[in-house]
């Protein structure tokens, strides 16, 4: 049986632009709660912001992410919570090119991915646990689509805030991150004219 939710729009145009140059670094200086443990960029350089969509599939099963890109907007971020499974991808190239033309921001997995150059030469952000050729099946047994999930030590609801790069990902309920992100934007100005002080420019 599926659940599948409508899908929550909790990200503003406004909060994008504020968390558009934020990275998760400057904000684990302010808080130890909303951090994603346990996955990885599947390449580097990566950016991740956007609107979470969330999809909990049962083991070998991954039709729910489709029924989820159905409902994907621009600026969305599919987080998938597999169950505990860190063996099988449920994410691969088609899925990616899928993902593309819906515009969505990124891709979160609690397991693994695969035909990764494929998804490396079109540019496509992905966080994972690992790379694997054993993989997901579109069974259409059950799963569930903007449900709470999961994943890394974090419980992620629809809508919520994702932002990711090289160094991690974050997670924050729109109704609190633009007070966290307002303080993050001033701390990383007040770095950069540091940095300047000291001869750097990155």
């Amino acid at each position: 049986m599926f659940n599948v939710q409508p899908r929550v729009e909790g990200v503003t145009q406004p909060l994008l632009d504020l968390y558009r140059e934020i990275s998760p670094s400057t904000i684990g200086h302010l808080t130890d709660f909303g951090f994603v443990k346990g996955l990885q960029p599947l390449a580097r350089p990566l950016r991740i912001l956007g609107n979470a969509l969330t999809v909990r599939i049962p083991h070998i099963d991954s039709t729910a992410i489709r029924h989820a890109l159905e409902l994907a907007q621009p600026h969305d971020v599919i987080v998938v919570d597999m169950s505990g499974d860190e063996d099988r991808a449920c994410w691969g190239e088609f899925i990616t090119y899928a993902a593309i033309s819906k515009q969505v921001a990124g891709a979160v997995i609690s397991g693994c991915v695969t035909d990764v150059r494929a998804i490396e030469k079109v540019g496509f952000p992905v966080f994972a646990k690992g790379i694997s050729a054993l993989t997901t099946r579109s069974l259409q047994l059950e799963g569930e689509v903007n449900t709470t999930v999961s994943i890394g030590g974090v419980s992620i609801h629809p809508g919520d805030l994702i932002v990711g790069d090289d160094d991690g990902i974050f997670v924050i309920n729109p109704r609190d991150a633009h007070d966290i992100g307002s303080v993050a934007l001033d701390k990383q100005a007040k770095e950069a004219i540091r940095r300047k002080e000291l001869g750097y420019d990155l």
